[in-house]
């Protein structure tokens, strides 16, 4: 039994010395860049809408200036760059009846123009964005009848959209519910529960179930890799543990995030960011059949700066009465509530009273590089010598100076540049980028070299690449890193400021 178990031993050992040799390594450093820049799935968004009766199509090329000049939008004191677009769909031609064919085609030209200029779109679909006043209960003085759609038309229109959201989910950053309610932010609304002083004042048992069932069709329409945000924390709670839901429903750990179920799949739009201490009622308890609607503010806050982790969340602000508390620091705490919260995009246009001040006051390039991610690559270290068909092991020390993790899937792949030849070898890593939250990153991964690497020396790029072969190859879908001296505009790949020799 000694002797054999020896030999199997000797064996092991034999076999294993390709992949466990030692080769020379060099430890490479990298300075950090204080440059603001585009990148994609993350900043401050520009908005814009059309309705259906009266359908304005989307410019090519006017998005593509959004992205590739610094520039103003509508009353705001600051510039930016921006790569995603907010898009909202008011349907106010068929609250009750089909999409018609010519609208189907309209957005697919919208989504076609959206690819071309290399932005990406957060979506939001509506019947109404109009108030009216009469006297009603409501202390804001908005009255029934809203105008939106019953659940059987809006899941109709749903099921319509399915084939666009799937054929153009490359261009999706995200999709918000919508649907529901004046803005689609389902709270004034005819047909799902009415909990402001007109209706019942609460949300009901049988309100939620056709809520979900709405969350759940567009959940279903949309790719796995595609997320849909909600309006309030309480929409998801509601959602995940059922009507009967409370407050105190725990939120998503790294164990059962990033994972493609429906409760991974959903974010949050904050639409009145730091307009109030609840944020004008995001969060808030709106009720159920045997509980009441009710303050929920600190729990709320709690549930979702846990949630947020793992999801996209942006939206914009509305008021300034919130102030200081609004501003930038130590009067306010704008970019703690933003770093806690994990916001990836704000609105630039709105609301300016508040976002002005930011500029005004100091803060505001800080927030602009910080919204979303801004990966700082620190220190590489590499091997010099490699072999074709061997292992090559590698360490990366990397920070993310962001307020949130990158929210959906990406490619990773370590590029070897023959510097001869100049072909690149695309060489596809294993690390999950929506996993590089904020703070520092240690990233260690053992790849294989091809086994038909031609011998020679090679230049190591980092390439970050969209995931939809659609837009993989297109530079300004992929991650630039906030270091000097490492991007590479033409392809899109970030230098690591190194050279292997394979023998």
């Amino acid at each position: 039994m000694k002797k054999v178990t020896v030999i199997r031993l000797l064996t092991c050992l034999l076999f294993s010395i390709p992949l466990m040799a030692a080769s020379q390594t060099k430890k490479i450093t990298y300075k950090e860049t204080d440059a603001d820049f585009a990148n994609p799935e993350r900043g401050f968004y520009v908005p814009s809408q059309t309705t259906t009766s009266k359908f304005t199509a989307l410019d090519a090329d006017r998005l593509t200036a959004y992205r590739t000049k610094l520039q103003k939008h509508g009353k705001a004191s600051y510039s930016i760059y921006a790569t995603l677009l907010f898009r909202y769909y008011i349907l106010d031609q068929f609250t009750d009846k089909a999409l018609s064919e010519d609208l189907l085609l309209a957005l697919d030209e919208d989504f076609n123009a959206v690819r071309k200029s290399g932005l990406k779109m957060i979506i939001r679909f509506s019947y109404i964005n109009k108030v009216h006043s009469d006297g009603c209960a409501d202390k804001e003085g908005i009255c029934p009848p809203y105008g939106d759609a019953p659940k059987a038309i809006v899941l109709q229109h749903i099921t319509q959209l399915k084939p666009l959201l799937q054929k153009h989910a490359d261009v999706i950053a995200v999709a918000q519910q919508g649907f529901i309610g004046i803005w689609g932010e389902n709270y004034y609304t005819d047909y799902f529960g009415d909990a402001s002083k007109n209706g019942t004042g609460r949300i009901l048992d049988s309100n939620w179930r056709d809520r979900n069932e709405v969350l759940k069709a567009l959940l279903d329409a949309l790719p796995k890799d595609r997320m849909v945000q909600v309006r309030t924390p309480q929409m998801k709670q509601k959602y995940v543990y059922g009507p009967s839901a409370t407050t105190g429903s725990r939120a998503m750990t790294t164990a059962n995030a990033l994972n493609g179920s429906d409760a991974a799949r959903i974010g949050f739009h904050n639409d009145c960011f730091l307009a109030s201490i609840d944020d004008y009622g995001t969060y808030q308890d709106y009720g159920s059949t045997d509980s009441p609607q009710q303050p929920a503010n600190e729990i709320m806050r709690s549930y979702l700066q846990e949630e947020s982790r793992y999801v996209p969340v942006g939206g914009e602000t509305c008021d300034d009465t919130f102030s200081p508390q609004n501003d930038c620091a130590p009067a306010g705490h704008a970019e703690e509530e933003m770093a806690a919260m994990h916001f990836s995009y704000l609105n630039t246009s709105y609301n300016n009273t508040v976002n002005n001040d930011w500029d005004s006051m100091g803060c505001m390039n800080s927030i602009r590089k910080k919204l979303g991610y801004r990966i700082v690559v620190q220190a590489a270290t590499m091997p010099t010598t490699g072999k074709a068909g061997m292992a090559f092991q590698f360490s990366i020390n990397l920070v993310n100076k962001g307020y949130a993790a990158p929210f959906n899937p990406r490619t990773v792949e370590l590029v070897l540049r023959n510097t001869s030849t100049l072909k690149n070898y695309r060489i596809p890593c294993k690390v999950d980028v929506r996993s590089w939250f904020t703070g520092a990153i240690e990233w260690k991964e053992n790849i294989l070299l091809p086994e038909t690497l031609p011998a020679g020396r090679y230049e190591l790029l980092l390439n970050l690449p969209d995931q939809y072969a659609s837009i993989s190859g297109r530079p300004e879908y992929s991650i630039r890193l906030a270091n000097e001296g490492v991007w590479e505009e033409s392809s899109g790949y970030n230098k690591l400021n190194h050279t292997i020799t394979i023998k």
